[in-house]
């Protein structure tokens, strides 16, 4: 639905969580997020067939790397995925409960304290559509909001970043403009 790449060939600009500091002051989304007030309710998704989960076990790391490819991303070596999902901070994936199989997915990695990146929003593109990818990421900001954490970021490309918005994210409000690292190879002249 709306891949997010952690590299890709033109670096993108961050989008923030736009915050006032310190937190009183939130968006509508947000503080509906804080008060459990879903645009879809955890018992909806349930009566739609679909399961949450907030954990790595019972995630076929082959199924999620289908869902990956199916959303434009390169195929990731299954145990380095494992790696990364053990490294994540926090993460909400949904189960289309026929198949039992992921159908949405998202996760964020950070200090736990002040500062987190959200990281592989996908849906299964026979899933897009119904409120599943907006589903993970109001689950995804509440659990970060509870945390403290108001330096939320994201990497985005930029057809995408229609879905972001709605949500309470902004390009920089500092002006602060993203960097990546690139390895360029040594070309011969």
């Amino acid at each position: 639905m709306f891949p997010l790449r952690g590299l890709t060939s033109t670096p993108l600009p961050p989008l923030h969580l736009k915050t006032s500091h310190p937190l009183p002051q939130l968006n509508a989304t947000i503080s509906n997020a804080i008060t459990n007030k879903f645009s879809i309710s955890d018992e909806d998704l349930e009566s739609r067939g679909f399961n949450l989960h907030r954990k790595i076990a019972d995630l076929n790391l082959d199924h999620l790397n289908k869902v990956f490819v199916a959303v434009g991303f390169p195929r990731r070596d299954p145990q380095k995925i494992r790696l990364a999902l053990e490294n994540t901070n926090s993460l909400l994936w949904v189960e289309y409960k026929k198949t039992q199989k992921p159908v949405a997915f998202a996760r964020a990695t950070g200090d736990g304290v002040f500062n987190a990146i959200i990281w592989d929003v996908v849906v299964d593109p026979s899933f897009q559509g119904i409120g599943l990818g907006k589903a993970v990421m109001e689950r995804l900001m509440e659990e970060l909001l509870e945390k403290g954490i108001i330096n939320i970021a994201l990497y985005s490309e930029p057809r995408v970043l229609g879905f972001y918005r709605p949500l309470g994210f902004v390009a920089d409000p500092d002006g602060i403009k993203g960097m990546v690292y690139s390895r360029k190879k040594n070309s011969k002249r």
